[in-house]
């Protein structure tokens, strides 16, 4: 495994999240990604769908910009987000609000990586093998044994990477 993906962790979960579970998502990634910065993960990559990676997207762009993380030894560190995209035309039928959001992401974010110029059936999957084999760690919120986040999951797991799910297990704290 090389040394930044070492340093790396993705994101992935279900799409359709409660407002409540998407405050409670919020609080935990937060409380996650400070213990993953002690472990040494700088970069931070989420899959730029609705629900879950735009939770992600925006807690990790707040903490970016607004939170001094700080390494096991207690020295700042800056973390930097990227947003695969499967498809370049993702958000074509979008409500106005969610492209907004989505656009306002894709404009803050370190990297943007767009995989497909557009829509194909295996695009979806592409973008998240890209994200897992990019990564030692994966933050999930997976609910069901069944889409596109449990996928991703089960793949990041027979990878090798470190799954933290927080639909099942909470935050982890430093």
């Amino acid at each position: 495994m090389d040394a930044k993906r070492k340093e790396t962790c993705c994101f992935t979960g279900h799409r359709a999240m409660s407002r409540e579970a998407r405050v409670l998502s919020s609080e935990m990634i937060k409380h996650t990604v400070r213990y993953l910065v002690r472990l040494g993960v700088r970069y931070f990559i989420v899959g730029g769908a609705l629900g879950f990676d735009t939770v992600a997207a925006v807690t990790l762009l707040n903490m970016r910009d607004n939170e001094e993380l700080l390494d096991a030894s207690g020295s700042r560190v800056e973390i930097e987000l990227e947003v695969a995209v499967p498809c370049r035309d993702q958000s074509e039928n979008w409500s106005f609000s969610d492209r907004a959001l989505y656009n306002s992401i894709l404009a803050s974010a370190d990297r943007v990586s767009i995989l497909s110029k557009s829509y194909t059936r295996g695009c979806m999957h592409k973008r998240n093998r890209y994200m897992v084999d990019k990564s030692a760690f994966c933050v999930c919120y997976v609910t069901r044994s069944s889409g596109g986040s449990y996928y991703t999951m089960s793949y990041a797991k027979i990878s090798g990477l470190e799954i933290i799910n927080l639909a099942t297990e909470g935050a982890i704290s430093p």
